[in-house]
């Protein structure tokens, strides 16, 4: 596809480049009691289209002193010669057709008026050519402006992919040293429950397994991670912990970057429900309004008994993230409260039949 633009753009300034110095060439031959004006037009036609060979060339000699790489005086000779020598033949092979059509019907005298011509057409053709040699290195400068912003475009992309793996590479061993440290202390005081969230740990893990290479999965993907989540907290926690979800319908399918709000439930029940003796409540909220998706999660908590609220990497792994994917159209906020910490989130819906 690039390639057919590319010819078709090559055609265009082909013609182009033959209709203006037509144009130029005209008036030059009818001057002074020159050919007339059908005369001037053919011949300024023919003229023009062997001048195009000559303005092709400029993009060699273009192509051979890059600027910015080539001295002035260089880029001076190289094209100050080119454009003599190309002239000079182009004004000879103009001589080969003047004489030709001196000898056909209404063209009597061409070619004594063609010879009258021969400096103007000199400064002509040079002024062509170098006019040819500015339009290519313009559009040499463009087409390398175009390939940086391409290259800084994906030298951009790049590096957001390789900040967002690093980032989920984060989440798993951070949730698994929590975990482990959970069965750690179950095992002495509770074998079975030490057992029975091994396997929970076990299942959450294999359904992480298939996320690695994902950028994004549905809402109701995360959820059913959410489940296993709160199944191995719940071993721990008991009665302790409770869960509630309100999640709308149309939310469900909306994307969002894998284990995106695994660290933040984490966060809810490591520094709230766990500094409560009495326990706590933990609350996952998620709703589509108007092209965007809102996730509220919120938990009871005891400001007293967290002093280390939030301050390492959940929180900020999640707003980096979010930063690094929806860049400013996604929001984050931390509101706490007297005895409940909301942690809100906004970013735009994304759904797979809008990929």
């Amino acid at each position: 596809m690039n390639k057919i633009k590319m010819d078709m753009r090559h055609h265009v300034m082909f013609w182009l480049g033959w209709i203006f110095f037509t144009l130029v060439l005209a008036p030059i031959l009818n001057s002074s009691g020159g050919l007339s004006w059908r005369n001037a037009f053919l011949l300024g036609a023919l003229l023009s289209g062997s001048a195009q060979v000559s303005a092709w060339s400029a993009a060699f000699s273009c192509r051979t002193a890059p600027l910015g790489r080539t001295p002035i005086w260089r880029l001076v000779l190289t094209h100050t010669t080119a454009a003599i020598v190309m002239t000079f033949f182009w004004v000879k092979v103009g001589n080969i057709i003047a004489h030709e059509f001196a000898a056909m019907p209404g063209w009597s005298g061409v070619y004594e008026q063609y010879q009258q011509k021969t400096a103007l057409l000199y400064a002509a053709g040079d002024l062509y050519y170098l006019l040819s040699v500015a339009f290519n290195y313009a559009l040499i400068e463009l087409k390398n402006s175009r390939v940086a912003q391409e290259r800084a475009l994906e030298s951009s992309v790049r590096a957001r992919e390789a900040e967002l793996s690093a980032l989920k590479a984060q989440i798993n061993p951070h949730f698994l040293y929590n975990s482990l440290n959970s069965i750690s202390a179950l095992t002495s005081i509770d074998p079975a429950r030490a057992r029975e969230m091994c396997v929970l740990l076990a299942d959450f893990l294999r359904m992480t397994l298939g996320m690695g290479d994902k950028a994004v999965i549905p809402l109701r993907e995360e959820l059913a991670l959410l489940e296993k989540y709160w199944a191995i907290e719940k071993v721990r926690f008991g009665d302790r912990l409770r869960v509630e979800a309100d999640i709308q319908e149309e939310a469900r399918d909306c994307l969002l970057p894998p284990l995106l709000l695994q660290p933040l439930v984490e966060n809810a029940v490591v520094h709230g429900i766990a500094q409560m003796p009495e326990g706590g409540t933990v609350r996952l909220h998620a709703a589509r309004d108007q092209g965007r998706l809102a996730l509220l999660v919120e938990n009871s908590w005891d400001p007293e008994a967290g002093s280390a609220r939030r301050n390492g990497v959940g929180l900020k792994n999640v707003q980096r993230r979010l930063e690094a994917r929806y860049g400013k159209e996604a929001h984050i906020e931390a509101l706490p409260d007297e005895d409940i910490f909301r942690v809100n989130l906004y970013f735009p819906a994304e759904t797979e039949a809008s990929q």
